[in-house]
């Protein structure tokens, strides 16, 4: 069955562009002319990711992101953006978006970011595995994390975090290394991203006594394996 991509911008020409060429490389596609009007479609559909450009009427593409995000729904999004701008790269990012494309872009790269978000997205389908340190345990079969057997509300972004600290525990992993990873950001990049999504985790998982993942100045952070 074809994946669904629901495609958000108020410029019909761009809207009609990205319908043609993710159609030619085997999606399905639906379109929104604003945010309103993809909160109204997303009650009835279950689009598998969602293209947002950020500017636009009514409801910019950040505060569409923020409301969907609030009401649970954690659907992969790829934010379109106008400018370069680092500032907006991150805050996107930082709001729960996946990836970002600076317009003017190129269809063929737009694809192929498209199907690595849903790969990413889609990984535990493909991996299924248990890992563990302390209290914490993820099991990316059931795409479920617990600590101390007590279920954490994770979402997609914090668990892939999680999954590449745990699976590099005792290593000291950098921001560059942890946003190719997680965001597929390959770029040197001064984005605060990574920081942001570490002090989400840190606010789920550090109870109890416990203060596993530690901030190594001036290299990246380390999920420090339990003590024997």
């Amino acid at each position: 069955m074809s994946q669904l991509i629901m495609i958000i911008d108020d410029e019909a020409g761009v809207r009609d562009l990205l319908g043609d060429a993710l159609k030619l490389a085997g999606f399905e596609t639906i379109s929104a002319a604003d945010g309103m009007i993809a909160q109204t479609l997303l009650r009835s559909t279950k689009p598998d990711l969602l293209v947002v450009d950020i500017n636009m009427p009514l409801m910019d593409g950040f505060e569409f992101i923020e409301r969907i995000r609030s009401n649970g729904d954690n659907t992969p999004a790829l934010m379109l953006s106008a400018r370069g701008d680092r500032a907006d790269i991150t805050k996107g990012l930082t709001l729960g978006a996946d990836d970002y494309v600076t317009k003017p872009f190129g269809l063929e790269e737009l694809v192929l970011r498209i199907k690595a978000i849903l790969r990413r997205s889609q990984f535990s389908t493909v991996t299924a595995t248990n890992l563990s340190s302390g209290p914490i345990t993820l099991n990316s079969d059931t795409h479920q994390v617990t600590f101390n057997g007590e279920v954490v509300d994770l979402s997609p972004t914090e668990f892939r975090l999680l999954h590449v600290l745990l699976e590099s525990k005792g290593r000291v992993l950098s921001k560059t290394y942890l946003l190719d990873e997680v965001w597929g950001i390959t770029f040197e990049s001064e984005s605060t991203v990574v920081d942001t999504y570490i002090s989400y985790l840190r606010k789920k998982l550090h109870r109890d006594g416990y203060e596993g993942i530690k901030t190594i100045r001036g290299v990246g952070f380390q999920l420090q394996p339990e003590k024997q």
